[in-house]
């Protein structure tokens, strides 16, 4: 994994907007309608092209295919799975319904559900686990890794990465109706997962495993404790190093966040009471919030604690949970911060989260995603200048 030797590298988190057309096919496919499957795979491709190609024209060094042809971050995976299957019914779930968050605010929440689109709406489709798990999806991934490789040839940029979902992450979208006990589902899941995990880094490709339950979990369950989610928190972190046994830690790359709601924010677990368990996960970098103005400050947590020989953090330095565009010069502050905190050269200037983790909704507006990343750009530009001397 490229590390800041010598400039502020840039990248962000993974997800993109995707263009409206294959956004609608996405969607359509998603509710049962018949699709082309040639025509589908098509434009999949070349709407990676035409993302990588974006993304390397806006000044980002560390790039991904967008998760153009995903439906979400998490239930990509699910046609990739032996035994997990939708529901037979058509049930949903309000993913916020019951957080702290809700329970403080449900005011906000039934003007935000009003507004079909809004970014963090909160149902969701159900899958179940109906039988043992294996991974049976090396062929999609592996023309998801194809369509980015052809994407990059003759692009300037300095690495690659590609996301893939967490057991946790998984196992709380995906309701379990097989296993005795949902440890036993949890090690199935990484089991399974860990053949994507292992085919992305054979491909040359940098993993990053999307866990944003590790940092969400806390608001979800008003009825547990901060101790009761630290020790979810930790043997969460023991399955996914379970998952991740073997594989170079140098070739991983670890993303947890607050998830996509765009709300108040109150009850966020701080950053100091998750760092020491985040940094147990078998990764060469570490991938947070810090872009906006509930985490902003917490980049003084990373002085308190000693970032292990050889790990970068990836701060958030812009944000998904705002359209406003950071100045480039706030960005500079922002990675000076962490550069003082544990050294200009394992700083990676990155985003809070995607910007289109769902087909269905748009964190941020597709407009405005790439002046966030030029400013990304130059704002790393500035600080490079500022931590180097030179531009």
């Amino acid at each position: 994994m490229k590390r800041s030797t010598d400039r502020i590298l840039t990248t962000h988190v993974g997800s993109l907007p995707r263009p409206e057309d294959l956004r609608q096919t996405i969607m359509a496919k998603m509710q049962g309608e018949a699709v082309d499957p040639a025509a589908f795979t098509a434009r999949v491709k070349s709407a990676v092209a035409e993302t990588v190609r974006r993304q390397i024209d806006a000044g980002i060094d560390i790039v991904a295919d967008g998760e153009q042809g995903r439906v979400g971050f998490i239930p990509y995976v699910n046609e990739r799975l032996a035994g997990i299957t939708p529901s037979p019914t058509a049930e949903s779930a309000n993913y916020w319904g019951r957080s702290r968050e809700f329970q403080a605010f449900p005011e906000f929440y039934a003007w935000a559900a009003s507004m079909p689109g809004t970014a963090g709406q909160t149902g969701r489709s159900r899958w179940i686990c109906t039988g043992p798990v294996s991974y049976r999806g090396l062929a999609a991934l592996q023309t998801d890794i194809a369509n980015l490789k052809v994407a990059l040839a003759g692009q300037k940029h300095e690495e690659a990465f590609m996301p893939a979902v967490s057991p946790s992450n998984l196992a709380n979208w995906n309701r379990n109706e097989h296993y005795n006990t949902e440890e036993e589902y949890l090690i199935a899941l990484a089991d399974a997962l860990r053949e994507e995990y292992r085919a992305i880094i054979d491909a040359g490709l940098v993993l990053q495993v999307d866990d944003p339950l590790l940092a969400s979990y806390y608001v979800m369950h008003p009825e547990a404790s901060l101790e009761d989610c630290r020790k979810w928190a930790e043997r969460r972190v023991e399955i996914l190093n379970h998952a991740l046994r073997g594989l170079p830690a140098d070739r991983i790359r670890y993303h947890t966040c607050y998830s996509i709601n765009i709300g108040p924010r109150v009850h966020d677990m701080e950053l100091k009471n998750l760092i020491d368990i985040m940094l147990k996960v078998n990764a060469g970098a570490y991938s947070f919030e810090a872009g906006n103005p509930r985490h902003e400050h917490e980049w003084k947590v990373w002085g308190e604690v000693k970032l292990p020989e050889g790990k970068s953090v990836i701060p958030g330095v812009i944000t998904h949970s705002s359209n406003i565009v950071e100045h480039p010069e706030v960005i500079a502050e922002r990675i000076g911060r962490f550069a003082q905190a544990v050294g200009r050269e394992n700083v990676i200037a990155g985003a809070d989260c995607g910007f289109a983790s769902f087909a269905s909704t748009c964190e941020v507006h597709p407009s405005v995603v790439w002046v966030k990343l030029q400013a990304l750009a130059e704002g790393a530009r500035l600080a490079t200048k500022e931590l180097w001397g030179r531009a």
